[in-house]
């Protein structure tokens, strides 16, 4: 699907030119669930687009009663694993406050995932957002052989989901966020592990990003020359790799990967590869995503300046 023209603002909504998934956000927002059952049930054999659609879906519903509703007329899949997202996303947001309620909260999202893995047993989707709540306990399972910092993590639920689909994508990286600092990792593991993940992946796999998206979470603008990092040969080299192999693929895809495209397009402007940048800007069309920017400021000030660099027009221009 190639991403629309640029005419001068940009699009922040995560379903971006997923049509079918904008609309269904409206519908949700509503109080209504059938047309959310039916871009869910569509994508059984689409775990990139199942798992993006209901994490965009969660993240409308997680405030309401709707899905509750939803499971209670209709115990279908797409209900248990729409209660599955929402159980997850209400569990970590309370254990990150602090919040009281947060160890019941989370012994319901994991039922919530164990039901709605027995009703979909060949779906990774509910095992991906158990995953998400691996972090709160820290799960250690040893690492396999390999990683120089030998990091222990949730290695065998990850392996699992691994056994349904080798790349899917919300999988590594919700595997890598586990490692980031702020969840209590340190930033070798996170390097370590996103490079043994990426060169598992196929060259033309959007995983080879994820590299890139350790450095981001590294970032500390106190360093010494923090912000010239990426000129670094091994840095440079990776994010041109990604532009050749993987770049190409994207017009493939049924919405345009607009965070995997701009945590390319950042490390292409901060590697001083305006030219290679441009094509990736070019590629998302209007469509933006508060990271990687926001680690560096206001996202959509960094996101201009980016493409100012690049030469091409920013909201506001005249």
């Amino acid at each position: 699907m190639a991403a629309e023209l640029f005419e001068g603002h940009y699009v922040w909504h995560p379903a971006a030119d997923d049509r079918v998934l904008a609309s269904v956000c409206v519908d949700v927002r509503a109080g209504r669930c059938r047309s959310a059952c039916e871009a869910l049930a569509e994508t059984r054999s689409d775990f990139a687009l199942r798992a993006h659609r209901s994490l965009v879906l969660a993240s409308e519903a997680a405030g309401t009663d709707l899905v509750e509703r939803w499971l209670a007329e209709e115990p279908s899949p797409e209900a248990a694993l729409m209660w599955a997202r929402v159980a997850v996303q209400r569990a970590v947001r309370a254990a990150d406050a602090h919040d009281e309620r947060a160890e019941a909260l989370e012994r319901i999202a994991l039922a919530a995932c164990d039901r709605a893995a027995a009703l979909a047993p060949g779906d990774p989707t509910p095992w991906v957002a158990k995953l998400a709540m691996a972090r709160l306990h820290r799960l250690r399972d040893p690492a396999p052989q390999g990683l120089l910092t030998a990091p222990p993590g949730p290695w065998r639920l990850f392996a699992h989901i691994l056994t349904l689909d080798p790349w899917h994508r919300e999988a590594h990286h919700r595997f890598l966020s586990f490692f980031f600092t702020r969840h209590g990792g340190s930033v070798n593991a996170a390097w370590d592990v996103a490079a043994f993940l990426s060169q598992r992946a196929p060259a033309d796999s959007a995983l080879r990003l994820l590299p890139l998206v350790a450095l981001v979470e590294s970032y500390d603008a106190s360093r010494l020359l923090a912000d010239h990092v990426w000129e670094q040969p091994q840095w440079r080299s990776t994010a041109l790799a990604v532009y050749r192999n993987w770049l190409p693929t994207v017009a493939r895809y049924r919405h345009t990967p607009v965070l995997d495209l701009a945590y390319l397009a950042h490390a292409l402007v901060m590697a001083q590869r305006e030219f290679e940048a441009r094509a990736v800007f070019t590629a998302m069309g209007p469509y933006a995503s508060r990271m990687p920017w926001s680690v560096f400021g206001d996202p959509a000030e960094q996101l201009s300046r980016a493409r100012r660099a690049c030469g091409l027009p920013v909201p506001g221009a005249t």
